[in-house]
């Protein structure tokens, strides 16, 4: 199983009721993924998900997870190619035209 803990309100230190060490401490005894998040600012939501699809991909491919078997709550989708059609999104984002959410708290 893959489980990340998150902790929020990374833009917002006085109002945290956990500090980071003691969030990290956590995760790091229990075998979690841990990120801080801002829900306000958008900062890492987005990581946290990829993270957390990373690890378990890194998973399937360790052999860890049987993928054959949706018990184990993984399902393969439709194969599909791998196209160029996000090239152009990158290039957008990197011209500018797009805007990013680069900053984080």
């Amino acid at each position: 199983m893959v489980i990340m803990l998150i902790g929020n309100k990374c833009d917002l230190e006085s109002r945290r009721d956990v500090k980071r060490e003691e969030g990290e401490a956590f995760a790091r005894e229990h075998g979690l993924i841990f990120m801080e998040t801002s829900a306000k600012t958008a900062c890492n939501v987005e990581e946290a998900f990829i993270n957390t699809a990373k690890e378990i991909y890194r998973k399937i491919q360790q052999g860890l997870f049987d993928v054959h078997n949706e018990a184990n709550g993984i399902k393969i989708g439709p194969q599909q190619c791998i196209s160029t059609s996000v090239a152009p999104i990158a290039s957008q984002r990197n011209s500018g035209d797009i805007e990013s959410n680069s900053g984080c708290c």
